[in-house]
């Protein structure tokens, strides 16, 4: 894809999700659906399920989620009949914790290691098995600074495709889109990795 192209294409669908669903899936490339079931997930895993059933739905289960989101992720998947794949990290919390001990604070030294562990290396690990050429992400330009700096569609280094359809949607639109097509929601919700809001955990400052 040229750069004249990502620009035609920002432009023309950069504001409309469905139809930049649409227009990434339409490529005919190995996708994939990258969630971790936070609040208002439901609406990217529909807008992309409901054009391609069966597009893998890649989650990065770090062992630290809230009771309430993994039954949110089993409503979601059974509701929208979802293509799930599920990475852990090599260690379960149980192992990490005993050896290592809780979570480090985020100006510990070590929490950069704990992020790699839980995260960012089953995020490598399923994009080598998964080899997609066009990933879809539910980031959005209000989480952070980085985000709002972004395009709904991007190249990343390795040529892998990332769209963004809700990158320019708030929370309002995103409330409404569950209401009218009857979704879920979980907004209990914690990432360990971040520990605050408008924090990065890295994930899309290395892809």
């Amino acid at each position: 894809m040229s750069a004249l192209d990502l620009e035609r294409v920002n432009a023309e669908l950069g504001r409309d999700a469905q139809g930049l669903v649409q227009w990434a899936l339409g490529l005919n490339q190995r996708s994939i659906v990258t969630t971790n079931f936070r609040p208002f997930e439901a609406v990217i895993l529909h807008l992309v399920s409901q054009v391609q059933p069966d597009v893998p739905v890649v989650w990065m289960d770090n062992g630290y989620n809230t009771e309430a989101t993994y039954r949110y992720a089993n409503e979601v998947t059974r509701l929208l009949k979802l293509n799930l794949r599920i990475y852990l990290p090599l260690r379960s919390r149980a192992h990490r914790e005993a050896v290592d001990g809780p979570v480090p604070a985020l100006d510990d030294p070590r929490h950069a290691a704990f992020t790699q562990e839980v995260k960012l290396e089953p995020f490598a690990r399923a994009l080598r098995e998964t080899a997609p050429k066009v990933w879809f992400t539910a980031l959005r330009a209000t989480d952070s600074a980085v985000r709002a700096q972004m395009d709904p569609v991007s190249i990343n280094p390795d040529g892998l495709i990332k769209v963004a359809p809700l990158l320019h949607w708030s929370s309002r639109d995103l409330y409404q889109y569950c209401e009218l097509h009857g979704l879920p929601n979980n907004f209990d919700y914690v990432d360990p990795t971040k520990g605050e809001e408008q924090r990065e955990c890295g994930l899309h400052l290395t892809h």
